[in-house]
């Protein structure tokens, strides 16, 4: 599927893929500067932490771990990990449904769109805030707060997107939570790197509300004049990302771009401002 056409109505434009398959170039709206336009010519060698021996509880493990996440914040803010206890089946199942959503005819998706102020819902290109320098993706977003009585993310999906999809709903609702629980150990991880309280930021951030964004990347006829999100840093404390096979996630370090190459039994980790802002206090 590919985004090729803008379609504008009043007080919005949206971007619709389905008109825009037969076009041979894209629209001027997408084309970035040409001094924008730089990619990287290699790999990061960021660091690949085994979480195996650190969810085992071993101390050992848990201080090597510790290490090399601290070497990585030093440098750039950005490692993998692997054995990191989210079931490989629940990931591919968030894949899948992803994937069946931005299918979906685009009179569909913008029936959620995403509203002013509000955290979930569908965004094309941010067509809606921007109107030059677009990124070539579409985004469906929803906000996350760990409570047993009430599950946000399945009553989002029940209630934004109908009970078709239900088991979607299910299934971010279990990524979400398994998310919130590795981030905890990560943040324990952070908090020996920096030589504070193990516990210190798991106290803090266990209550915290966190956001899933699920990212859509179309085919692009021309690549190389566009971006499919534009150089940016995250805003968050903590980001947690899995990158399909396609990969394009590049990291700009020692005055250069440099590509986080894509491991299908990895997730990306990645230090966000907040979190930096607020240990420069500790």
């Amino acid at each position: 599927m590919d985004l090729k056409y803008l379609q504008r109505n009043p007080g919005m434009m949206s971007f619709d893929s389905s008109l825009m398959q037969k076009q041979t170039s894209i629209p001027r709206e997408f084309i970035w500067p040409q001094r924008d336009l730089v990619h990287s010519v290699r790999a990061l060698k960021e660091p690949l932490v085994d979480l195996q021996g650190v969810l085992r509880g071993e101390d050992r493990e848990i201080l090597k771990a510790a290490q090399l996440i601290r070497e990585a914040c030093l440098k750039h803010g950005f490692f993998q990990v692997t054995n990191h206890g989210v079931d490989a089946r629940l990931i591919s199942a968030a894949h899948e449904h992803m994937d069946a959503f931005f299918k979906l005819p685009i009179s569909e998706k913008l029936k959620v769109s995403k509203k002013p102020g509000s955290l979930s819902g569908y965004s094309n290109a941010h067509a809606t805030r921007f109107s030059s320098q677009l990124p070539w993706k579409e985004t469906l977003s929803f906000g996350y707060h760990e409570n047993d009585s009430n599950p946000v993310v399945l009553d989002y999906f029940k209630s934004a997107l109908g009970k078709e999809f239900e088991q979607a709903g299910l299934i971010y609702q279990k990524y979400c939570k398994a998310m919130k629980e590795l981030s905890l150990v990560i943040m324990e991880l952070l908090a020996i790197s920096l030589g504070v309280d193990r516990l210190h930021f798991r106290k803090f951030f266990e209550d915290s509300n966190s956001i899933a964004r699920c990212n859509y990347y179309p085919p692009c006829q021309e690549p190389s004049l566009t971006f499919g999100t534009g150089p940016h840093t995250d805003p968050t404390s903590l980001t947690i990302l899995h990158q399909d096979q396609v990969g394009g996630l590049e990291v700009f370090t020692q005055n250069k771009w440099q590509a986080v190459e894509p491991r299908p039994d990895a997730l990306v980790i990645n230090i966000g401002d907040t979190f930096m802002v607020g240990t420069c206090l500790l």
